[in-house]
């Protein structure tokens, strides 16, 4: 048995939908003529439908004039440390470098920062490790090895701070 959904034309040219249609309609010129009355299969009639999407932005993306500078520059002096070294205050273990199991970055290990990942395409974002750290640590059978990390504030300390250009 097939499912027959029935589509009346009234006098003022307007057509009844089912209750559970929860879709708009086209136009009236895709329906029938007003004076037939048409039984048409539902899935001829889900091809009559459209179905609209809303794009909103969200509060929080959109910027709030009193503490714009505060957060410019919070922002700018994250950035300026950038190419800076660092040194490893806690022990870390490390699953993700190729052909290694497992690696422990032990406190005093030194590394250069690479990128402040908080801020991608223009708009700050949250990042729970917020900053790409560059090891080359030497491990057992594979000699000096480099790979990266990404490390939050309370897990390194500054060796060296880079010299930002003005």
């Amino acid at each position: 048995m097939t499912t027959a959904v029935a589509i009346l034309s009234s006098a003022a040219g307007t057509t009844a939908a089912p209750p559970s249609t929860l879709f708009l309609r086209r136009t009236s010129a895709a329906l029938p003529p007003p004076s037939s009355v048409s039984f048409i299969r539902a899935s001829r009639v889900r091809s009559r439908l459209t179905c609209c999407e809303v794009a909103v932005k969200s509060e929080s993306s959109v910027s709030i004039g009193g503490d714009s500078s505060e957060e410019e520059d919070e922002l700018k002096r994250k950035l300026e440390v950038v190419g800076s070294r660092v040194r490893v205050t806690t022990p870390l273990k490390l699953y993700h470098i190729p052909k290694v199991p497992e690696v422990e970055l032990k406190p005093g290990t030194e590394g250069v920062i690479k990128q402040y990942v908080g801020f991608w395409k223009g708009k700050r974002i949250s990042a729970n490790l917020p900053y790409k750290v560059e090891f080359q640590i030497e491990i057992e059978g594979r000699g000096p090895v480099k790979f990266f990390a990404h490390l939050k504030e309370d897990e390194f300390e500054f060796v060296e701070r880079s010299r930002a250009t003005d």
